[in-house]
């Protein structure tokens, strides 16, 4: 359902990323009550930090539509944030770290995991340092850059239960 809102609902709240990243991450909880049977706090943050994310790389996203959306009257968390959207997106960043901090504590995941979270901190600040001009070319790299958040949060996780369970054995 709301896959099928995000490409209208720019037309009426200014806020679409945070839609965006609601039908992205609805996924987690649906998957955790599928598994276990409830959707458990710990799913709660999972889909916190995936709805954060979608926030982040779809703003920077929008900022390069920025102008064109502002003339045909679209609305993104782009043109809401203004001049501050690096500093928005910036605090995003930081409430997205510290979720998956508190996902790794909950899940009781060991230093690979938290290394992963310390690469994407210096991957995120990277995003800001090719933001930081505004121009639609560089905010587009960083937009295309974050699959290597995900990425390097996959690989800890992967580490981590490779070498649990390699301990475990």
């Amino acid at each position: 359902g709301l896959t099928v809102l995000y490409p209208f609902i720019k037309r009426f709240v200014s806020i679409p990323q945070f839609v965006l990243g609601a039908a992205f991450g609805w996924a987690v909880p649906m998957a955790f009550a599928a598994q276990t049977g409830e959707a458990s706090q710990l799913a709660w943050l999972v889909f916190g930090a995936a709805l954060i994310w979608a926030v982040i790389y779809d703003t920077f996203y929008a900022m390069v539509d920025r102008e064109d959306d502002e003339k045909v009257g679209v609305k993104s968390t782009a043109i809401l944030f203004g001049e501050a959207d690096l500093f928005v997106i910036g605090g995003l960043q930081m409430l997205m770290l510290v979720s998956l901090i508190f996902i790794g504590d909950m899940a009781e995941l060991g230093i690979w995991y938290f290394g992963s979270v310390g690469v994407a901190a210096i991957l995120m600040a990277y995003h800001q340092w090719l933001a930081r001009s505004r121009r639609p070319d560089a905010c587009f790299k960083a937009f295309l850059h974050n699959h290597y958040v995900g990425m390097v949060i996959f690989i800890g996780i992967v580490l981590h239960y490779t070498f649990v369970t390699a301990t475990v054995l």
